[in-house]
């Protein structure tokens, strides 16, 4: 499989995601993508974790607000109809499934290509060189953001404002990390700009990298593209 039949896959299936309007719809679009997950023949455990764990937040916050609190779904507050808290919980099942979806499939994604460098899987993209060229420098700034969480983190630390523990302290300082890493990350980021990468001459290193011809299209890559095309078809069927 090529990186693009993994983001023809990827998209196919979010289409198929965002068309699906109930829970019989999208269970046949996140079965496909299980399929695909599986078909890596790699442990899908951490893919599905990862994804949960996204989705998570959401579940909690939407299951208080429309189940707990309002106890009707939207449709029918607009409809003025009286409702109930099952039509509710499914309106957030539909919601939290739609997004778990989206967030497995990329994961999915990952999995084909788990032993592929960042640096490799965007080279081997069809796409214009100064895309590609954006696309690394954003993945990079990813790391940058781990650092600035890690050394913002282990200097409040060791000033006492939060501990290593969960504790009530953490949770009234908590504002106080965000706005540290937030301008860790702005200061980290200014010095590779201004500083790093024109020393290292990266930008011009990239064009180099980048330059090479895509590969087209596999057998593969148009056979998991047809499976996603029939699962959004099925969940555009089922409406």
């Amino acid at each position: 499989m090529t990186p693009n039949g993994a983001v023809i896959f990827g998209l196919v299936v979010i289409a198929g995601a965002l068309v699906a309007r109930d829970l019989s719809s999208l269970a046949v679009v996140l079965a496909v993508t299980l399929i695909f997950a599986l078909g890596s023949r790699r442990r899908i455990f951490g893919a599905l974790l990862w994804s949960g764990g996204i989705v998570l937040p959401l579940a909690a916050f939407m299951g208080l607000v429309w189940i707990g609190i309002v106890g009707r779904a939207p449709h029918e507050i607009a409809a003025n109809l009286e409702g109930s808290r099952t039509a509710a919980a499914i309106y957030t099942a539909i919601i939290c499934l739609r997004l778990f979806i989206i967030a497995f499939s990329v994961q999915a994604a990952f999995l084909h290509f788990a032993g592929w460098t960042p640096l490799r899987f965007v080279a081997a993209l069809t796409a214009p060189p100064i895309a590609k060229k954006l696309l690394v420098l954003t993945l990079s700034l990813i790391e940058t953001i781990l650092q600035a969480v890690d050394r913002a983190r282990t200097a409040l630390i060791a000033a006492g404002i939060i501990t290593r523990r969960q504790s009530w302290r953490n949770l009234r300082h908590g504002w106080i990390l965000v706005q540290t890493v937030w301008l860790t990350v702005v200061t980290i980021a200014i010095g590779r700009t201004r500083d790093k990468w024109p020393v290292e001459d990266t930008l011009a290193r990239l064009d180099g990298t980048l330059a090479g011809v895509a590969p087209g299209l596999s057998g593969a890559d148009f056979g998991w593209a047809a499976l996603a095309l029939a699962g959004a078809a099925m969940a555009l069927g089922m409406r």
